[in-house]
């Protein structure tokens, strides 16, 4: 340290933790309003200057060993019981952010003892420009990122790589700050510690893009899913298509029949005769006519189109479905869950197929609304043996499609979903947030 009265020492204290505070800031987000951030950042900031510049009265040699890790460690539980979000993410900001106060604090002593002659003043000014550096540059390129960042290491977290990864970082803090170093100017000194900087500085940048790249990749992937469910509907509509081709072929074929058949009972003035038989072929028309399952067109098509493959796979469908015209979720997050659930238990049940397995295979699908909240249950036979991890089916139990689709869309709209095997039946349960949208309108 480069010593000074207590005035200097609160200055200096000052920069500090105002520069901590701003870049935990643009890092993170505040559980509360931004002017009741401010006052509570306000409030810890005049208690820890008091108790930094009394510390330093008092016994300056302990406050240049402790200080500066005493003082971040209370700023450290303070802003992350401020801060909103998941704990290793606001574990690596604090720890990311010890690392720049580490840069500047040290760099500035450093710059001030070798070009200024030992200069108290130069100090803070180089604290100051590389503090207003360090803003500009998260601000710039890393606070954009850094939400998608925390959303990916939500999600596909180690945590045993993160806690490493803090463990080291704080190891090489301490012994940068490390005060009973050798003082003397010199090559090795100068060498350990920008070594250290950019070992602790690239095991952050590692950490980030390491995560970044693992949330992208994921990311990929669910669009990959998507777009085989595109694939999959696309064939669905296909294959309604054609058969409603054929089905036109087949009555453009028969109508020539039954006109002459009309004409014949007709001309023989056999009324009873004709109305027999135009009641038979008005029978056979209705049994033609597609199923009408609920009244949201695209619900209806999707389950439709499943509900007849898994028919012709000679599984037991059971339909409970109440669902109207006008719905708040858009009508391709509806479908995908659906189509994601619905193939899902058709693969489940042509697996116990396979597998000979004695058991009747059915699907039971409910779908309701009820008190603005949708709720899906589909239950469906499966394997009696199934592997779970973090609470959702391995890929090899579902083929590999749609769970965290469905997982991911529950969550868009503030819904949870879960799943388990009861004993050789497989249930998902699904509820989100669907008002009305004229209502939600209003």
């Amino acid at each position: 340290m480069l010593g000074g009265s207590v005035y200097i020492a609160f200055i200096r204290f000052m920069i500090s933790l105002a520069g901590v505070i701003l870049l935990y800031s643009i890092l993170s987000e505040s559980r509360f309003s931004k002017k009741r951030t401010a006052l509570y950042y306000l409030c810890f900031a005049a208690a820890m200057t008091a108790i930094s510049c009394t510390w330093y009265v008092v016994d300056q040699s302990l406050y240049v060993r402790m200080g500066p890790h005493v003082m971040y460690l209370g700023f450290a539980i303070f802003a992350f019981l401020l801060s909103k979000g998941y704990v290793w993410v606001k574990i690596y900001k604090l720890v990311f952010v010890f690392y720049l106060m580490t840069v500047y604090i040290v760099g500035a002593i450093e710059i001030a003892i070798f070009f200024f002659g030992h200069s108290i003043w130069a100090d803070m000014i180089m604290r100051l420009f590389l503090l207003t550096l360090f803003a500009f540059l998260l601000e710039k390129y890393v606070r954009k990122e850094m939400k998608g960042f925390g959303d990916y290491v939500e999600r596909e977290t180690d945590r045993v790589s993160v806690i490493t990864m803090i463990i080291c970082s704080l190891f090489g803090i301490g012994y940068i700050m490390n005060p009973s170093m050798n003082r003397n100017m010199n090559f090795s000194r100068v060498f350990q510690i920008v070594t250290n900087f950019l070992l602790i500085g690239t095991l952050q940048f590692l950490v980030f893009r390491f995560y970044l790249h693992v949330g992208k990749e994921k990311e990929f992937e669910r669009e990959n899913q998507l777009i085989q469910l595109n694939n999959r509907l696309l064939e669905r509509q296909m294959e309604t298509l054609e058969e409603s081709v054929e089905t036109g072929r087949r009555i453009r074929h028969d109508a020539r029949h039954h006109i002459a058949v009309i004409a014949e009972y007709t001309r023989r003035g056999q009324r009873k005769e004709l109305l027999r038989y135009l009641k038979e072929y008005e029978e056979e028309i209705e049994q033609g006519v597609p199923e009408t399952i609920c009244a949201n067109t695209a619900v209806n098509n999707i389950l439709a189109a499943y509900t007849r493959r898994a028919r012709n796979e000679g599984i037991e469908v059971t339909l409970d479905v109440g669902v109207g015209k006008d719905v708040m979720i858009p009508s391709l997050d509806l479908v995908a869950i659906l189509a994601n659930a619905y193939e899902n238990a058709i693969y489940a049940c042509m697996e116990v197929k396979k597998n000979r397995d004695e058991r009747k295979c059915f699907i039971q699908l409910m779908l309701k609304i009820k008190k603005n909240k949708l709720i899906i249950i589909c239950r469906n036979t499966c394997r009696i043996e199934a592997e779970f991890k973090d609470g959702k089916p391995k890929s090899e139990f579902t083929g590999g499609i749609g769970v965290s689709s469905i997982v991911r869309t529950a969550e868009k709209y503030h819904g949870e979903c879960d799943f388990k095997n009861d004993q050789g039946v497989f249930v998902v349960r699904l509820i989100m947030n669907a008002e009305p949208v004229l209502s939600a309108r209003k």
